[in-house]
């Protein structure tokens, strides 16, 4: 994919493991994976068949990989998957798993039982619910995903600048609405039959993979189902594991992740927060001669006059000090942001020193 790989888990990349979860989950070494995303059974409890009130039948989940003999048997079950998702995390990786009222409360308990450091549960709204033919009781319109890290003190992902630019310049909440999925992107069999009964839409998986995860990251989905998750990931740079044992899923799968064209890598960067920008000290901007010792520089109203000094210091008046103490000392605050305050004369129009430290941020990468 031209991406930066994980050795220890080479062999397994962009691959669909066929089997039992539990059995090949096994088989993916010790901290080799940077994110899970886990579309686990529900455990729905359907008793019968759902009609509507014409009578015709609805398309539930009826599938024999969605049924347990109890409570306990699927808390057992959840409690194993989950134990092995945390051992093939990275200690600053993360897991996101979604479910609805019917198993998420228990997945949720398990996680925190287990270690995992829940950091959000996200609705997500569908625009599109299937509605309540028994009219018992409210429209289920929509589900939730747990984001939780691998441990209280992991240094997860999350790009938080670029969900905000993808909201058009809003903080992302954690109540996304998105349809259901339907049309063309719904895999049908010959006979125009669904496939999979709970196909997710990659728009979901697009917004999960680019909030928390990077290009080149290993990303693994347990229940792999048709491959939606495999087919974000490629999409977006990333490499992905799925483990399915269902033949039917794993041809359709395939099939649909041979007709996805990974994006080139200039198109995969995504808007950083200032936290994540490696640190320049304003002494490297002195060093590469990109403001010469003796230069003045000023407040944007002209009000405050600093000259820079060969150590990347400033002296102005009766004190010296770092651009940010002496541009807190001129207003007589606290403390200030030196690199927004201080602005460089370029042939009578100031400019922000922050864009010098931008260039040397630039010829770093």
């Amino acid at each position: 994919m031209g991406y930066q790989t994980r050795p220890d888990a080479g062999p397994l990349l962009n691959r669909i493991l066929r089997g039992d979860c539990l059995a090949e989950l096994k088989r993916i070494p010790t901290g080799s994976v940077d994110l899970v995303f886990a579309d686990p059974p529900y455990n729905l409890q359907l008793a019968g068949e759902l009609t509507r009130p014409d009578q015709s039948r609805v398309d539930a989940v009826n599938e024999h990989w969605d049924k347990f003999g109890s409570f306990a048997d699927y808390d057992a079950f959840t409690r194993a998957w989950l134990t092995d998702c945390r051992r093939v995390l990275k200690p600053d990786g993360a897991l996101w798993v979604i479910g609805s009222y019917h198993n998420i409360f228990r997945v949720g308990a398990i996680l925190q039982d287990l270690g995992y450091w829940i950091l959000n549960d996200v609705i997500w709204r569908k625009t599109n619910p299937m509605p309540n033919f028994r009219g018992r009781r409210f429209t289920n319109a929509h589900e939730t995903l747990i984001w939780a890290a691998h441990g209280e003190r992991s240094k997860y992902t999350f790009h938080y600048e670029a969900m905000k630019v993808f909201n058009d310049d809003l903080q992302m909440r954690s109540d996304w609405t998105l349809p259901l999925c339907t049309g063309p992107e719904r895999l049908k069999d010959g006979e125009g039959t669904k496939v999979h009964p709970t196909q997710k839409p990659e728009a979901l998986l697009h917004r999960v993979l680019l909030s928390s995860s990077n290009p080149g990251d290993v990303v693994l989905d347990p229940f792999f189902g048709t491959g939606t998750t495999g087919a974000a990931a490629k999409q977006l740079g990333r490499n992905f594991i799925g483990i399915e044992r269902d033949p039917a899923y794993i041809a359709a799968a395939k099939k649909r992740l041979a007709q996805v064209s990974p994006s080139s890598p200039e198109d995969l960067e995504v808007t950083r927060s200032k936290r994540e920008e490696p640190r320049v000290p304003f002494g490297a901007i002195v060093e590469r001669g990109l403001l010469e010792p003796g230069t003045k520089l000023y407040d944007p109203a002209r009000r405050h006059a600093a000259k820079v000094r060969a150590d990347g210091s400033l002296s102005c008046r009766d004190a010296t000090g770092s651009i940010h103490q002496i541009a807190a000392r001129v207003q007589n605050l606290p403390a200030c942001n030196g690199w927004t305050y201080w602005h460089f004369d370029a042939q009578g129009v100031l400019k922000p020193i922050d864009l010098l430290r931008q260039q040397v941020r630039a010829e770093m990468h």
